[in-house]
């Protein structure tokens, strides 16, 4: 029996029953997700539920193949369960969060390191270790004649957020990039629970401030799921209409940014004025340039009428115009491509063993799209462009970011040109009881993850966000080994990782 054969096999933004979820012994719910990954499967939640048993462990897998969800739990009543980070690497960072939030071990986990500092979900078990603060416990050393340690952070010089790289170096040459966040834990998750209620739009919204709609969406699409329903036409195409704006709006600031790390200002001046453009874009959809108020359980809270529309299509011309016109000019400069190319190289097969998603994974090779691969909503009826490249470097990674705004303009304007008739939102009645479901929205960063348990009067029990950077964090660390430390900047930027979308 292979691995995917002990799974509960379902789809996203479809709610099933929790008693039909397979219950496995704990190592044969660790061997089996082994061996699904094995077999093409990957990871997209791997999560604990508190129960008065124990804690109950969830696999969540995603089948891109056949565009299905794979489902299987175990329950453990010990203070231990036996990690498999090693002969899986996707497993690595939800192991440790694992162990933390239970206060659980990880038994031969190859770096048991805290993810996050904040209080167990549970009672701790005996003996085991009071949570550890962010940035503290034991740090990976090489040791050796003339290596040094290089730490950043987690206060920067700038206006970002706050994490700690510790860098291994023989001089210039990076050995190894040890990443520790978990300075800008909210509790987000912890505080869905006992949910929807009116404050959870607005906690999906802010999970990760620049991605208002890519969150919004799987959240809502997840309600809608337990309760049965689905946002009419018009409203979902409203919905992806907004998320590819906001794609739009990122990559171009990502671009800037870039160009700005090596010193093309021209690039980095223009991109800058052109994300605020695709940014108003937002707001003449809803009134907000991030997108607050847009998307809502059963649709959209927002129409589009037929003048808007027209100034919506006018100004994404527009818009698209300066933006090909700044970003071509990084394609032809010599002494940008020659910073570019060959920097920060993740190749294929780690992306594929880390899990890496988005333009991260699509820049190593990786053929990989929730719009195409789990369609939802609109994107069920438009036939999405996959955009990747092989080198796996900063060069393919800023280049597959142009390419998917290409995409997305074509997108916007097939959508834009026939907007289905109708309402905008429906209803949204009362959750299923005791039920689960999983929604997998592409965002811009790539793929986010919800999944949501209901208790018997169809309230939130546990609810799980998987940001996709929760997933890339390993590739620039492994886009920095071999590299110059002097790189970091640039790989930095190149992935733009979320620090508040992991510290959840």
């Amino acid at each position: 029996m292979s691995g995917a054969d002990r799974f509960l096999r379902t789809t996203a933004g479809v709610a099933v029953a929790r008693r039909e979820i397979p219950a496995l012994p704990v190592a044969e719910l660790a061997d089996a997700v082994v061996t699904a990954c094995d077999g093409g499967l990957r990871v997209a939640a791997w999560f604990g539920v508190p129960r008065p048993s124990g804690v109950e462990l969830v696999a969540v897998l995603a089948d891109d193949a056949r565009a299905g969800i794979a489902l299987a739990r175990a329950t453990l009543t010990g203070p231990a369960f036996p990690s498999r980070a090693a002969a899986c690497p996707q497993l690595h960072l939800f192991e440790r969060e694992l162990a933390e939030q239970f206060g659980l071990v990880a038994e031969g986990h190859p770096a048991p390191a805290p993810v996050r500092s904040q209080p167990p979900l549970v009672a701790p078990a005996a003996g085991a270790p009071a949570p550890a603060l962010p940035g503290t416990g034991e740090l990976y050393r090489v040791e050796g004649q003339e290596v040094h340690e290089v730490g950043v952070g987690p206060v920067h010089a700038g206006v970002i957020e706050p994490g700690h790289f510790r860098f291994q170096c023989h001089g210039e040459q990076v050995f190894h990039l040890e990443i520790r966040l978990g300075y800008q834990h909210r509790g987000v998750e912890r505080a869905l629970i006992g949910g929807p209620d009116r404050r959870t739009i607005h906690y999906l919204e802010t999970s990760a401030g620049d991605t208002t709609i890519g969150h919004a969406t799987a959240g809502c699409e997840l309600i809608e799921a337990l309760a049965g329903t689905a946002a009419p036409p018009r409203g979902a195409a409203l919905r992806a209409i907004a998320l590819e704006l906001e794609r739009l709006a990122n990559h171009t600031g990502d671009l800037g940014a870039l160009a700005g790390d090596v010193g093309y200002l021209p690039t980095a001046s223009f991109c800058g004025r052109i994300r605020g453009d695709f940014l108003n874009l937002s707001a003449e959809l809803c009134g907000s340039r991030f997108g607050r108020g847009l998307v809502r359980p059963g649709g959209s809270g927002f129409d589009l009428e037929p003048a808007r529309r027209e100034r919506l299509r006018a100004g994404l011309d527009r818009t698209f115009t300066d933006a090909r016109s700044a970003i071509e000019l990084l394609w032809e400069s010599s002494s940008v491509m020659e910073r570019f190319e060959t920097t920060g190289v993740v190749p294929r097969e780690d992306a594929l063993a880390l899990g890496l998603v988005g333009p991260a994974a699509r820049a190593s090779g990786v053929d990989r799209d929730l719009r195409r691969d789990h369609p939802g909503g609109a994107y069920r009826d438009q036939s999405m462009a996959v955009a990747t490249a092989a080198s796996g470097d900063v060069h393919a990674r800023a280049r597959v970011r142009w390419l998917e705004m290409e995409h997305s303009l074509a997108f916007l304007h097939a959508t834009l040109a026939a907007l289905p008739e109708g309402e905008v939102r429906v209803p949204v009645g009362r959750l299923a009881p005791e039920s689960l479901a999983v929604s997998l929205v592409e965002g811009w960063r790539g793929e986010i993850c919800h999944v949501a348990l209901t208790d018997r009067a169809g309230r939130f029990a546990r609810y799980k966000i998987v940001d996709p950077s929760f997933h890339n964090w390993s590739g620039l660390a492994r886009a920095l080994r071999g590299g110059q430390i002097s790189d970091f900047p640039l790989c930095n930027k190149s992935f733009n990782l979320s620090y508040c979308g992991h510290d959840l």
